[in-house]
C-alpha cells in the first residue's frame, strides 16, 4: 500500500509539475499572440479592437510593457489623451517617452519635457525616439541651437550602427536629420533615405510613409507625397495624421477634398489640434473669419499650447482687423517659442491669399527678423514686395530665400525671370508706369496709355477716388512669364491680375489670336485697383471681381463675361454659388468651370444693386469693407435686405431673366454625335424641335453645306429664344454668312454688329463687318470695328495701314498718327515709305517737330526718296498743311 501511495504522490507531483508547464508555457504564448494581435489592429486602423486586445493584455500582466505602449499609441491616434498619459506613467520610466507624447498633445509642455528627459536617461528600447521628441520640442520652444546640437548627434548614431537600426529607430534618425536640412538642404535627401528604409524595414507600418509624405509636401512635391499617403492609407486607413497630410496635400495643389480629408482626420480623433488649425486655415481663405476665431478657439480649450491652432487664431484677428487682439495673440505664442516665425509667416500667407500684399511683406518681415533661416517667409517677403512694386528689395529678399532652400520652384522661377528685366523698358505717363518688353515697347505703348488713361478718368469720375499712385502695369509677351511673375509657377489660366497699385498682364503677343481683349483686361484689372485701394485691401474675392466685370460692361459694349449655354445648364441644374457663397466659387470652386460661371454670375449682382438702388450702395459698401464690415453686416445695413433674403431673390431674378433660354437648353434627349451627319441631326430636330443646342448645330451645318433656306428658321429660333448668346458659335455668325451669301450687306452687317456687341474676342467678325461697313459707305463703324480689333490682335501690319487711311478720311489724326506709329513698329519692308506716311500724317496733325524728326528717319533709310524729300522742304519752308494734305470727305 504504502509503495503504491508513493509511487501515487510521486505521480501527482509529476502532473503538478507538468500541469505548471502546460500552463505557464501557453500563457507567454498567448500573450505574445494577444500583443501582436494588438499591434496588427492599430497598423490596420481598426483602433477599438486594438484597444480591447491590448487592454486585455494589460489587465493579466501589468508589466506587459510593449502592451502598454501599444495601447498609449493608440489612444494617442484617437485622441484620449489622458487614458494615454495614465497608461504610460503605470509604466514607469520605461514609458516616459510615451507619457510625454501624450501630455504634449494635451498641451503639457512642460510636464511634456520632463518626461522625455527621463525616457532619454532610463535608455530603454525607444530611447531614440525619445531623444528625437525630446530634440522636436527644444525646437518648438525656440531653443533652437539646443535642439540643432541634438539632432546633429543623430548622424554619427546611423553611421556608427552598422545598418542595425530597426524601423522606429531609422524614423528617429529621418526626423532628426530633417530638421538639419535647414542648415544643409542636401541632408533633406539623407533624411528621405532614413525613412526610406525604415519603411523597408516594416512594410506593414504606415508611419514611415506618413513621414516621407510630409517631407515631400515640405519640398514641394506634391505628387510623391501622394503617392507615399495612398500607401499609408492601405495599410492604416484611419491614421489621422496621413489624412491631414492629404488634405493638405490637396490644398497644395487647389484641389476639391481638402476639408473633407481633415474632416476624416476629426472623425478618428475629435481632439486633433492639428487637424482643427486647418480647417480654421481654410475658413480664413474663404474669408469665414468668424469661423475661423471659433475653430482656432475651441482648438486651444483642447490645447492651449498649440502653436498652430494659435496661428490660426492669430490670422483670424489680423484678417479682421483687429490688430489689438493679434498681438496679445501672437505674444501668447512667442511665450511658448520665442523664436517662432511660422506664426508672422502663416499670417502672411493668409494676408497674401486675400490681396493684402503690404501686409503680407510686413509679417513676413517680422518672421524672418525672429528666425533668419525661415526660408519661406524670406521667400513670402520677396514675392510680395515684388507685388508691390519693390523689384530690387523682392530680388534681394528672393536670393536670400533660394540660398537656404534651394528645392522651391517659386523662388527659382522668379529669380530667372528677374533676370530677364532688363529686356523691358518703362514709360512713364500721367497714372502709369509701363513696364512693357524692348520688342514690343514701341507698337504697344502708344494704345497701352491711352486706354489707360481712359480707364483711370472714368473709374476716378466713378469712385470719386484714386488709388495710391503710380499705377505699374507689366505687360509679358510670354503667358509661362506672365503666370511665373503672378504665382511663382507656369500654369495659371488668368489673364490678368491686379496686386492693387501693380497689374500683371499678357501682352497679346502671349495669346492665340482671338483668345484675348488686352484693353478689356487692362480695363478689368485698373478697376481693381480701385476696389483695393477704396477698401485697403479687404474687399472679398467675388465683391471686386464681380464689380470689375461690371465695370468692364461700362466701359464697351460688348466686354466682359457673357452667359453661355454651360452657364445656362449649370444654372438649371443648381450648380451655381448662392450668392453668399461665391467666395467659395473663386476660391474653392467645386467643379473648374465654376470659377468662369461666378464672374458672371457676380457681376449680375452688381446690375441688380446699380439699377435698385443706384451706384452709391457700391461705394457705400466698398467704404464699409475698410471699416472691418462683412457682407452680412453690408446688406443689412447699406442694401436694406438680409443676405440670406438676397440669396432668394437673386435666385428668383436669374431664373426669370433666362427663363427663355432655360426651357431651350432642356435635355429632352441625347444628340446625335457630330460624326453621325446632317440627316441624323435633322431627324434628331424634328423629334425633338425643343432643343436649342441641337437646333443651333443643325442650322450651322445647313449654313455650311449652303442650305441657307433651311437654316435660317433653326437660327432664328435660337435667337428668338436666347438673343443675348454671342459665343463663337453664335446664331448671329452664320447668320452673317447666310446673308453676305445671298447678296444681303446690309443684314451681313447689322447680324456682325448684333455679335460684336456681345462678344469682346471674335477678331474675324471685327474685320468682317469693317469690310461691309466700308461697303455701305460706313466709315465711322469700319473704324470703329478696326479699332475693336486691335484690341485682341495689335500685329496685322495691313490693319493698321487701314485703320490709319479711314482714320484720316475721317479726320481723325490722333489715331491716324498712332497706326501710322503702328506700322513703323511692326517692321515693315518698305520701312522709309512707312516712316514718310507717318510725319505726313505727324505734319496733318500740327506736330511739325514729330514731322521733320520722322522724315528724316525716312530719308536716313532712303536718301533720295522724292516724296520724303518734298515735304522735308515743305516743313522747311512753313507751308500750309491744308494746302499740302487735304482728308477725304466722310
Amino acid at each position: 500500500m504504502s509503495g503504491i501511495l508513493a509511487c501515487s504522490v510521486r505521480l501527482r507531483s509529476a502532473l503538478v509539475v507538468l500541469s505548471a508547464t502546460v500552463l505557464t508555457v501557453p500563457s507567454a504564448s498567448v500573450a505574445a499572440q494577444s500583443v501582436a494581435e494588438g499591434r496588427a489592429a492599430l497598423r490596420s486602423g481598426d483602433y477599438a479592437a486594438a484597444e480591447s486586445t491590448l487592454r486585455g493584455v494589460i489587465r493579466r500582466d501589468a508589466e506587459a510593457l510593449e502592451a502598454r505602449r501599444l495601447l498609449v499609441e493608440t489612444l494617442l491616434r484617437t485622441g484620449a489623451y489622458g487614458d494615454a498619459a495614465e497608461v504610460a506613467r503605470e509604466g514607469g520610466p520605461a514609458l516616459a517617452g510615451s507619457l510625454g507624447r501624450a501630455l504634449q498633445a494635451a498641451g503639457d509642455l512642460g510636464g511634456a519635457e520632463a518626461a522625455f528627459v527621463v525616457g532619454v536617461r532610463a535608455n530603454g528600447p525607444y530611447a531614440l525616439t525619445t531623444r528625437a521628441d525630446l530634440a522636436e520640442l527644444l525646437f518648438r520652444t525656440g531653443r533652437i541651437d539646443e535642439a540643432m546640437e541634438a539632432f546633429d548627434a543623430f548622424i554619427d548614431i546611423y553611421n556608427g550602427a552598422g545598418g542595425s537600426l530597426r524601423a522606429d529607430e531609422l524614423v528617429a534618425v529621418g526626423r532628426a536629420v530633417r530638421y538639419l536640412g535647414r542648415r544643409d538642404p542636401a541632408l533633406f535627401q539623407d533624411a528621405l533615405r532614413a525613412f526610406d528604409e525604415a519603411a523597408a524595414a516594416a512594410p506593414e507600418w504606415a508611419e514611415p510613409p506618413v513621414w516621407m509624405a510630409e517631407l515631400f509636401l515640405e519640398k514641394y512635391q506634391s505628387p510623391q507625397a501622394k503617392t507615399e499617403l495612398e500607401r499609408a492609407l492601405t495599410l492604416e486607413p484611419n491614421h489621422p495624421t496621413a489624412l491631414l497630410l492629404q488634405a493638405r496635400a490637396l490644398e497644395f495643389d487647389g484641389s476639391p477634398g481638402a476639408r473633407a480629408a481633415a474632416e476624416g482626420a476629426l472623425a478618428t480623433n475629435e481632439n486633433f489640434v492639428e487637424a482643427q488649425a486647418f480647417l480654421a486655415q481654410l475658413d480664413l481663405t474663404s474669408e469665414g473669419l468668424d469661423a475661423a476665431r471659433r475653430r482656432a478657439e475651441a482648438a486651444l480649450e483642447l490645447n492651449p499650447a498649440s502653436l498652430e491652432a494659435l496661428t490660426a487664431l492669430a490670422a483670424a484677428h489680423y484678417l479682421a482687423g483687429d490688430l489689438d487682439q493679434f498681438a496679445a495673440v501672437r505674444r501668447r505664442a512667442l511665450a511658448i517659442n520665442p523664436r517662432y516665425a511660422e506664426l508672422d509667416a502663416t499670417v502672411a500667407r493668409m494676408a497674401e491669399q486675400t490681396r493684402r500684399y503690404a501686409q503680407a511683406a510686413e509679417r513676413a518681415a517680422a518672421a524672418v527678423a525672429l528666425d533668419s533661416a525661415a526660408w519661406t517667409a524670406w521667400g513670402v517677403l520677396g514675392m510680395n514686395q515684388l507685388r508691390t512694386g519693390r523689384i530690387d528689395d523682392g530680388r534681394a529678399s528672393l536670393d536670400r530665400a533660394f540660398a537656404g532652400d534651394p528645392y522651391n520652384p517659386w523662388f527659382k522661377n522668379n529669380l530667372d525671370l528677374l533676370d530677364t528685366f532688363d529686356r523691358f523698358e518703362t514709360i512713364r505717363t500721367e497714372h502709369f508706369l509701363l513696364f512693357v518688353h524692348g520688342s514690343e515697347a514701341e507698337l504697344l505703348t502708344p494704345f497701352l496709355s491711352d486706354v489707360a488713361e481712359e480707364a483711370y478718368d472714368s473709374l476716378a469720375a466713378r469712385y470719386g477716388a484714386e488709388p495710391p499712385l503710380p499705377i505699374r502695369i507689366e505687360l509679358f509677351p510670354s503667358h509661362a512669364d506672365f503666370s511665373v511673375r503672378t504665382m511663382g509657377e507656369v500654369g495659371l489660366g488668368a489673364l490678368g491680375v491686379s496686386f492693387g497699385s501693380v497689374l500683371i498682364m499678357d501682352s497679346p503677343a502671349a495669346r492665340e489670336r482671338g483668345q484675348y481683349n488686352w484693353a478689356s483686361t487692362l480695363w478689368h484689372e485698373l478697376a481693381h485697383a480701385f476696389h483695393l485701394g477704396l477698401t485697403d485691401h479687404r474687399v472679398p474675392r467675388w465683391f471686386s471681381e464681380g464689380l470689375a466685370v461690371h465695370e468692364q460692361r461700362r466701359g464697351r459694349e460688348g466686354w466682359g463675361h457673357q452667359p453661355g449655354f454651360p452657364f445656362l445648364m449649370a444654372l438649371q441644374e443648381g450648380r451655381l454659388k448662392k450668392v453668399s457663397e461665391l467666395n467659395d466659387g473663386f476660391m474653392r470652386p467645386d467643379y473648374p468651370q465654376q470659377v468662369i460661371f461666378s464672374y458672371y454670375q457676380a457681376s449680375l449682382v452688381f446690375e441688380i444693386l446699380e439699377s435698385r438702388h443706384g451706384f452709391g450702395v457700391v461705394r457705400d459698401m466698398l467704404a464699409g469693407y475698410r471699416a472691418g464690415k462683412t457682407t452680412e453686416q453690408l446688406f443689412d445695413e447699406v442694401v436694406g435686405t438680409p443676405l440670406d433674403d438676397f440669396d432668394e431673390e437673386f435666385d428668383e431674378w436669374i431664373r426669370d431673366r433666362f427663363a427663355g433660354p432655360l426651357r431651350g437648353v432642356t435635355q429632352i434627349a441625347e444628340a446625335p454625335p457630330a460624326q453621325a451627319g446632317l440627316a441624323a441631326m435633322e431627324e434628331h430636330v424634328r423629334s425633338h424641335p425643343g432643343d436649342l443646342v441641337a437646333r443651333l448645330r443643325l442650322g450651322a451645318l445647313l449654313v455650311r453645306e449652303d442650305r441657307y433656306d433651311d437654316a435660317r428658321p433653326h437660327l432664328d429660333q435660337v435667337l428668338r429664344t436666347f438673343p443675348n448668346y454671342g459665343g463663337p458659335d453664335s446664331p448671329y455668325w452664320y447668320l452673317s454668312r447666310l446673308h453676305a451669301a445671298q447678296g444681303d450687306t446690309v443684314r451681313a452687317a447689322a447680324a456682325l454688329a448684333r455679335l460684336n456687341s456681345l462678344n469682346e474676342t471674335n477678331y474675324g467678325a471685327l474685320l468682317e463687318e469693317a469690310t461691309l461697313a466700308e461697303v455701305l459707305g460706313r466709315t465711322e463703324r469700319a473704324s470703329w470695328a478696326l479699332e475693336r480689333a486691335m484690341q485682341i490682335y495689335p500685329y496685322d501690319l495691313d490693319v493698321h495701314r487701314r485703320l490709319a487711311d479711314i482714320q484720316e478720311s475721317l479726320g481723325d489724326l490722333p489715331g491716324a498718327v498712332r497706326s501710322r506709329a503702328a506700322v513703323v513698329a511692326l517692321g515693315p519692308a518698305d520701312r522709309a515709305e512707312a516712316l514718310y506716311q507717318l510725319a505726313r500724317t505727324h505734319f496733318a496733325a500740327g506736330d511739325i517737330a514729330a514731322a521733320r524728326s520722322t522724315v528724316l528717319q525716312a530719308l536716313e533709310v532712303a536718301p533720295n526718296y522724292e516724296a520724303a524729300l518734298e515735304l522735308l522742304l515743305d516743313l522747311r519752308a512753313g507751308t500750309d498743311v491744308d494746302a499740302y494734305f487735304e482728308p477725304e470727305a466722310p
